[in-house]
């Protein structure tokens, strides 16, 4: 459930106007910290700025781009230096001056500030996608992590769009011409099986060649879920800005956080039981936020399938996690509309009905590597079951990470939030303990 304003981008980069939630992180838009003061070609880095974040086999520039300095002629001439230094394709020309640069923001906010950059007068030059990383970008996303998924995933799958290389605070990348999908058009039927069958070749990646390994879990060989790390990474923020001084006394009485862990944990051992890893709950590499606003549609481009048009974006959230809850969450998303006065809740009559979910699950199963020989009614049903089963824990994520974006809003005594998080999150808990009780699970 990610949000920040984007217009035309590429896989996993851009954020769509829909997207001022999710992924804008733990505030609402506001300015960038520090400022440059020159347009030397190296940088100093202000404290409290995001980590430097680089990535085996991209190029690093050693330069410092100051986002909220976009329209002065200083930013221009380090962009440009920046761009050169990269060896960016196409951007060679000694042609180009920073006089010549077009950069058009697309969004910004404390976890990105996203532009568009060209060069009409050098005709030769394709378009970049600018992304520049706020101050607050590692609150709850890694990413080294981030930046490691979307160059596996480009550069060895063609998954993704070509991250030409970082910078000290952030980094650029290939910028297709596209379209957001709408809330609606994300119902359409035949659009439903072209995103289920981008679910399931992204699914198809095998988890190990993203993941690294690690002896702590016993999940794969050294991965965890991404639902059960989440909820257990996030809960202790979320205790905390339940706490603060601001916090209604009525809001920590609804979100009871101490009988949603007791839940939690009766979910997770009810859960252990019917979690079937052979089917639906087979473990891959997921997504986990796909709603329409991260979903382009790409134009004026030939592709070799029809499905191929569509393009999901904006990596931040995927891990490994079974192909149930990424299904499970991707049918939640029917239900909310981010373009409403209310895009905090959702709207439960908007849930795919039997009849849409099924025409999702046979494009899926289609397009996914699953070795079964059941026949497809089988399978569709098996899938069925599990995604039923693992609602909960999408409910679930959802609503601990709303406690932790609200803190900021919570600290400012912010009356009229930009987006509602402490209300999308009582929507989302409220969603979690009826998806339980209906599974029988006290």
């Amino acid at each position: 459930m990610s949000m920040s304003p984007i217009l035309t981008p590429s896989l996993s980069t851009l954020e769509s106007p829909s997207k001022h939630i999710r992924r804008v992180s733990t505030s609402s838009v506001k300015s960038f910290v520090s400022v440059i003061a020159s347009a030397s070609s190296v940088s100093s880095i202000p404290s409290g700025e995001p980590e430097v974040v680089k990535a085996e086999g991209l190029r690093h520039a050693s330069f410092f781009l100051e986002a909220r300095h976009y329209k002065k002629s200083s930013f221009s001439v380090q962009l440009l230096e920046c761009i050169r230094a990269l060896r960016i394709p196409s951007w060679t020309s000694p042609k180009i001056t920073f006089q010549d640069l077009h950069i058009h923001k697309v969004s910004g906010s404390l976890t990105n500030a996203v532009f568009f950059v060209s060069c009409p007068s050098v005709k030769e030059t394709l378009t970049l996608l600018l992304r520049i990383y706020g101050p607050s970008s590692g609150s709850l996303i890694s990413r080294p992590r981030e930046l490691r998924t979307l160059h596996i995933l480009s550069s060895r799958y063609n998954l993704g769009p070509k991250v030409y290389g970082t910078f000290e605070n952030g980094r650029m990348e290939e910028y297709f011409p596209s379209t957001t999908l709408t809330a609606q058009e994300m119902r359409d039927p035949e659009i439903s099986r072209f995103i289920a069958a981008r679910m399931g070749e992204l699914h198809s990646v095998p988890i190990d060649v993203i993941e690294e390994t690690s002896p702590e879990s016993s999940e794969g060989k050294g991965w965890q879920l991404g639902a059960k790390k989440n909820v257990k990474s996030w809960l202790m923020p979320a205790r905390d800005v339940l706490m603060l001084a601001n916090m209604p006394q009525s809001v920590r009485d609804e979100i009871d956080i101490d009988k949603f862990q007791q839940q939690w944990e009766s979910y997770m051992r009810w859960l252990s039981k019917v979690d079937d890893v052979h089917n639906g709950s087979r473990r891959v590499f997921a997504h986990n936020d796909t709603q329409y606003g991260n979903i382009l549609r790409l134009e004026g481009v030939e592709v070799r399938a029809p499905h191929r048009l569509l393009i999901v974006v904006d990596f931040e959230y995927a891990s490994p996690n079974p192909a149930s809850f990424d299904i499970a969450n991707h049918f939640q998303e029917w239900t909310f509309n981010y373009h409403t006065s209310t895009p905090h809740l959702p709207d439960e009559s908007r849930y795919p009905t039997l009849q849409e979910r099924e025409n999702f699950y046979r494009s899926y199963l289609e397009h996914a590597d699953a070795s079964s020989v059941e026949p497809l009614s089988q399978r569709v049903k098996n899938l069925e079951e599990q995604v039923r089963y693992w609602g909960p824990a999408c409910h679930a994520m959802w609503s601990i990470w709303g406690l932790v974006q609200a803190r900021d809003d919570i600290l400012g005594n912010v009356t009229d939030p930009e987006f509602d998080y402490i209300g999308y999150s009582r929507s989302r808990m409220a969603g979690f303990r009826r998806s339980i009780a209906a599974l029988g699970i006290l």
